[in-house]
């Protein structure tokens, strides 16, 4: 069963269980009302008949039978003795006992009783007169207390059946339109695949559980989005870098085995094949580290960090080996939001390159408090990057190292790069061949 007709089922039935107590209430109310009344009509019955029979002594029996007659509307199954002190029924003329000694004494002890004999509804009196002491019971069926509760009975049934049905429709009327937003929703996951991952279900500002489904689904989506990016970019990587030395090791190999040669020839194979080698070595060290840093940008947690003051503890590592920085700063705040670590290797990555390619010479950092944002500059007087070469050295894998002599690996700028992006700020650099080179950092304030 659908959670639309379950919710519909539901609200139906406790809407008409409330119903059935409140009509059950006012069926059981208005019975007792009823008995409750006749109660009292048969009491004054029972009052009317002492004043006809007992008070009355000059009327004869005739005479008083036929004013009753006349001004009493007889009753359904209308029975009505009076009793002497022996218990004998007597004044009218039926003088039939009709009821127990034992109950008439119950009335001469209570004064008055009332009760239910079957159907009907007696009410018994003790009644005190100059002739002597009476007891007077007068019952009678309730034959219109019948047909109203009857009545009411039906009228009760069919609005119960018509508000019953009234219920069910307006019920599945309502709890599909709570439940629009979660069709909808269900709709919006359907787009969802592999291919588009970055499909995001559209969030309400309504603060209720469907919004909440949607803002952890989507969060859900943005991790399975980074999940796949990271193995995408594993896989091209390692296809794209693995390749070439690769190669490089089957070429040498099968040309060692093509024909016979000397022992210096197979040395230098050998030699080729050990730095093909190492060279494989060093991109798989670097496609781990890469995974293990996407890993930790994925599931990184930010904190509120203090950028001059940090760049002040960058700076007393890097001189305690000796290296030399300028550090510039204005009097404004600089603190953002960040993680860190990683903060601290994009950083690192940076002031590293500028010392690498500037033979160790010093290097300037100015961090200053601009329109909203920390900017942070680090300047080397170094050998600087020709143009051609700006646009791809955030990409991995990407190294001038080896073209000047140096050791690296190319994937210092390329996660300094995905480490900004997550902290929602921005890396630029400025360079002229054999002057030097800026690299900016821009930073969101918290």
């Amino acid at each position: 069963m659908k959670i639309k007709d379950r919710l519909a089922l539901n609200f139906t039935l406790i809407s008409t269980g409330m119903l059935l107590v409140v009509l059950c209430s006012i069926y059981f109310i208005f019975l007792k009302f009823l008995e409750a009344d006749f109660y009292a009509r048969l009491t004054d019955r029972t009052t009317v008949s002492a004043n006809l029979y007992l008070e009355a002594d000059e009327i004869s029996r005739d005479a008083l039978d036929k004013v009753r007659s006349k001004y009493l509307d007889k009753l359904s199954d209308e029975v009505i003795r009076i009793y002497n002190s022996n218990n004998k029924a007597t004044f009218i003329g039926d003088t039939t006992q009709y009821w127990t000694p034992q109950i008439i004494n119950k009335v001469r002890k209570a004064g008055k009783i009332q009760f239910k004999d079957g159907e009907n509804q007696v009410v018994g009196i003790f009644y005190k007169d100059n002739q002597g002491d009476f007891v007077i019971l007068v019952s009678a069926n309730d034959q219109s207390s019948h047909k109203r509760l009857n009545k009411l009975f039906k009228i009760m049934l069919v609005t119960f059946l018509i508000i019953t049905s009234l219920l069910l429709i307006s019920g599945r009327f309502i709890a599909k339109k709570i439940l629009q937003p979660l069709l909808y929703f269900m709709e919006e996951v359907k787009k969802v695949g592999s291919s588009n991952l970055e499909f995001r279900v559209k969030e309400t500002t309504n603060k209720d559980e469907i919004n909440e489904l949607a803002k952890n689904f989507n969060r859900l989506i943005e991790e399975l989005e980074q999940a796949f990016i990271l193995q995408k970019t594993f896989v091209a990587n390692a296809s794209h870098e693995l390749r070439t030395p690769i190669t490089s090791v089957m070429m040498s190999a099968e040309l060692a085995l093509s024909k016979e040669r000397d022992i210096t020839a197979y040395k230098q194979t050998l030699k080729s094949v050990l730095e093909d080698t190492e060279k494989i070595d060093n991109i798989i060290t670097g496609l781990l580290t890469l995974a293990k840093a996407d890993l930790a940008l994925t599931n990184t947690q930010l904190q509120v960090i203090d950028l001059a003051n940090f760049i002040q503890e960058l700076q007393l590592e890097f001189e305690q080996q000796g290296l030399k920085i300028e550090l510039l700063q204005n009097e404004k705040s600089t603190t953002i939001l960040a993680n860190k670590i990683l903060l601290q290797i994009a950083l690192t990555n940076i002031i590293s390159n500028a010392f690498k390619f500037s033979d160790n010479k010093p290097i300037q950092i100015k961090v200053k408090n601009l329109n909203g944002y920390a900017i942070l500059s680090i300047t080397d007087f170094g050998l600087g990057i020709a143009d051609e070469e700006l646009e791809n050295i955030f990409k991995p894998f990407y190294s001038k190292a080896e073209k000047v002599g140096k050791q690296g690996q190319g994937m210092g700028l390329y996660m300094t790069n995905k480490i900004m992006k997550l902290f929602k700020g921005s890396i630029d650099v400025k360079s002229k061949i054999d002057i030097g080179s800026t690299f900016t950092v821009t930073l969101p304030l918290n």
